[in-house]
C-alpha cells in the first residue's frame, strides 16, 4: 500500500535544482551579455541615451543609466505591455499634474530628493510623501499625480509605464518640449 502512494504522488519533472544567488552578482557582466554602458550602442553625445531598445531584450544598469540621462523624458524601451523611460528634472520642476487613466506607472528615484502627491481629483490630492534616493512611488492607473524637485540638485529617475504611455523612440530635451510636442 505505501509503496502505491508513493508512485501516486510521484512527479518526476520536478527537481531540486540549485537556485540563483541574486546576492552575489559580479560589479560587472562580460561584454558577450550586451550590457548597456556609455560609449556602447545606444548611447550618444555626452553619454546621452538616444536609442529605444524595446521588442528586443535588453540589460542595462538602471541606476547608471538614470543619473547619466539630463533630458526630461527619454525612452529606454517600449514594449507592447511596458515602457520604460529616464527622468532628469531641475531644481524646482515638476513633471506637471497628470494622470493616465488606464496606465498603471511606477516611478523609482535613483538621485535626489521630491514630494509626490496623488489623489483621485487634480483638486484633490490628498496623498503626499517627501521622497529620496531608492524610493519607489506606485501610481494606479486613474490616479492624478505629480512629483516635483525639491532639493539642489537634478532629480534622477526612471519610469515605467503598463502598457506604454509615450510613443517609440520619445525624447523630450525639456519639459517645455514635452508640453509641445516637441522631441521624438
Amino acid at each position: 500500500m505505501c509503496e502505491r502512494i508513493e508512485k501516486m504522488y510521484y512527479v518526476p519533472y520536478y527537481v531540486n535544482a540549485p537556485m540563483y544567488s541574486y546576492g552575489n552578482q559580479p560589479n560587472h557582466l562580460p561584454a558577450s551579455q550586451a550590457v548597456v554602458l556609455p560609449n556602447q550602442a545606444g548611447y550618444g553625445h555626452n553619454n546621452q541615451m538616444t536609442t529605444d531598445f524595446g521588442q528586443q531584450p535588453f540589460v542595462v544598469n538602471m541606476a547608471q543609466a538614470a543619473k547619466l540621462n539630463n533630458t526630461y523624458r527619454t525612452a529606454i524601451w517600449t514594449g507592447n505591455h511596458l515602457q520604460i523611460t529616464l527622468m532628469s528634472l531641475n531644481v524646482g520642476e515638476d513633471i506637471g499634474l497628470e494622470v493616465h487613466p488606464h496606465v498603471d506607472q511606477l516611478l523609482y528615484i535613483e538621485q535626489g530628493q521630491g514630494v509626490t502627491q496623488m489623489g483621485s481629483t487634480k483638486e484633490n490630492l490628498n496623498f503626499s510623501r517627501n521622497v529620496y534616493d531608492d524610493y519607489a512611488i506606485v501610481i494606479p492607473a486613474g490616479t492624478w499625480h505629480n512629483v516635483t524637485n525639491t532639493g539642489n540638485s537634478p532629480l534622477k529617475l526612471f519610469s515605467i509605464y503598463a502598457p506604454p504611455n509615450h510613443p517609440f523612440g520619445t525624447i523630450h530635451m525639456t519639459k517645455a518640449d514635452a508640453q509641445e510636442g516637441y522631441g521624438h
